[in-house]
């Protein structure tokens, strides 16, 4: 990556041409390198009531402020916009599973901002279904138990086997970020984004355009130092960019892990200097993952290739929905002041 400015009065509010923005909002727009195109899923609508329908089934639509959250983040529209080639069923999964992390996340910061110990029997249920095939004993293990089937229907068992295992990195990334909320004192700025890979929950979702593929991708393709490179690059840089969007929100709840909240700790500059300091660590890992991406393609199978192409589309997917959807729309009033 290209190295960052240390010295935020370099870094200029407006944009390139010179034209001011008015909000933090048009800021990220006018800034951030977004090589690739907006796609969606015709089948968006159809994913949106399967969700509810889904979590209903499971007894979470009951729960306190579940259908206002599920309202306010809109799964299937994320689902959409990451992953516009898929069929109807692997879409309804996509949703799913996006709709369960939001609840289950949504669940481990209300525990674990009380006491970090308090969260180990959640994780670890979730941990034990994963890796042992155990019986759930909440709603929320059982509606993961149910994800995990509808994922082996649809997946070869290696296939399976790795969303399992990214699935299981997630969890334990919520455990890293209880403990960082509870000595704030002690974060650093590299131990935040270390921490952000594995609660961003993206890289369970890439067996599944494995999944999607005519042909099951070759072993040598899935472990290829130069994918499983783009799969991180992928999977940082949709995160961020949510980061940069959700930043306002997180801010005013105290949240810590957020890679331009980050920035703003380590530098003691302005919020919208910081999101200009992770736009430029964004616009580095897009533009390696352009290159990798050329270097690698002509090796690839059409398997492997839609297989990065799912990975692209959490790039631009996060993007697209970050700045729409009203868990986020804070970003838009907040101004960008010279």
């Amino acid at each position: 990556m290209s190295t960052l400015s240390t010295t935020h009065e370099e870094i200029a509010l407006g944009a390139p041409e010179g034209k001011p923005v008015s909000n933090l909002r048009d800021l990220i727009d006018t800034h951030l390198h977004m090589p690739f195109p907006f796609r969606h899923n015709p089948h968006e609508a159809e994913a949106a009531a399967g969700v509810e329908a889904w979590l209903d089934e499971w007894g979470l639509m009951a729960e306190p402020g579940v259908p206002a959250m599920i309202a306010r983040t809109r799964p299937a529209e994320l689902a959409s916009y990451t992953s516009p080639a898929l069929d109807l069923g692997l879409l309804q999964i996509v949703a799913h599973q996006i709709a369960y992390q939001f609840v289950f996340d949504d669940r481990a910061e209300s525990v674990g901002r009380c006491s970090p110990a308090a969260l180990v029997p959640m994780l670890c249920e979730s941990v034990a279904i994963l890796r042992d095939g155990r019986r759930p004993g909440t709603p929320l293990g059982a509606a993961l138990a149910d994800l995990y089937r509808q994922v082996r229907e649809r997946s070869t068992p290696a296939q399976a086997a790795r969303w399992a295992w990214k699935s299981c990195e997630y969890v334990h990334g919520l455990l890293y970020e209880a403990v960082a909320q509870a000595q704030p004192l002690l974060l650093r700025t590299r131990d935040c984004l270390s921490i952000r890979s594995l609660t961003a929950g993206v890289e369970p979702f890439y067996p599944l355009y494995e999944a999607a593929q005519p042909r099951e991708p070759a072993a040598a393709e899935v472990h290829h130092p130069v994918v499983r490179r783009l799969s991180r690059l992928s999977a940082d840089a949709a995160v961020w960019t949510a980061d940069l969007f959700s930043a306002v929100k997180e801010q005013r709840a105290g949240e810590l892990i957020n890679v331009a909240l980050a920035h703003q700790r380590e530098r003691g500059c302005s919020l919208q200097t910081a999101v200009l300091l992770a736009v430029q660590e964004i616009n580095s890992t897009i533009e390696e993952f352009e290159e990798l991406y050329a270097l690698i393609a002509p090796e690839l199978s059409p398997a492997g290739l839609g297989c990065v192409e799912g990975m692209i589309g959490w790039i631009r997917g996060c993007y697209d929905w970050s700045r729409t959807v009203p868990r986020y729309a804070d970003a838009a009033l907040v101004p960008v002041l010279p």
